[in-house]
């Protein structure tokens, strides 16, 4: 039996979801968490079985969103694999989530028979990506597009949500020195001079999504 962790914030999203996995034959829901910093406290606490794959959305509302609690998780002695289970798919997301350790992709439409495989494939330790997602990164390789890291990408959608340097470099952890140091480089690899010319090249590439 494949154990699962359901992390959204969204309640009757989780409940819906628990009653997909719960109908599904090898897996088993065991907890339910509305932000990462809950499911940090589920996994800490020993209140539930062990998970074997977290289930994790990445837009939480106010609480700890799930690229950060992945990234947490998966440097827990012995962790979960962390699945992430969300409607973005843009290029900032995908790495963000990819950097923090997540083993794979999938996007909420998927049907419960791929949600299954990819549940299990990622308590094998395989890597999975929901065939939209594996296209956008390969075909992100084959245009040309301007290649952003997932830092610089990350950055850039901060800057899409109206966050001045000093903001970023608190949410991030970096100088100040340091975000600006991303500018410039993001700003020479899609070739703009301001951070209005950054995000509209960003929103219009699928590097970035709308805040």
């Amino acid at each position: 039996m494949i154990r699962i962790l359901i992390v959204d914030d969204h309640p009757v999203v989780r409940r819906g979801l628990r009653a997909m996995v719960d109908d599904l034959p090898e897996l088993e829901a065991v907890g339910e968490a509305a932000d990462g910093a809950e499911a940090l406290r589920l996994l800490a606490g020993g209140i539930m079985p062990r998970p074997d794959v977290v289930l994790m959305d990445l837009q939480m509302g106010a609480g700890m969103q799930g690229v950060e609690a992945t990234r947490r998780i998966t440097a827990l002695p012995d962790p979960p694999a962390v699945l992430i289970l969300t409607t973005y798919s843009t290029d900032a997301d995908i790495l963000a989530a990819v950097e923090a350790g997540a083993t794979g992709y999938l996007l909420k439409d998927a049907p419960p028979e791929e949600v299954a495989a990819a549940v299990r494939c990622a308590a094998r330790g395989e890597t999975v990506l929901a065939p939209p997602v594996a296209a956008r990164l390969l075909g992100r390789v084959r245009s040309g597009r301007p290649t952003l890291s997932p830092r610089e990408a990350e950055i850039l959608q901060l800057l899409a949500e109206g966050l001045a340097n000093k903001q970023i470099s608190r949410r991030l952890f970096i100088s100040e020195a340091t975000v600006k140091t991303h500018l410039v480089h993001i700003y020479d690899k899609l070739d703009v001079d301001s951070r209005t010319g950054a995000i509209a090249a960003g929103l219009s590439s699928g590097l970035i999504r709308a805040s």
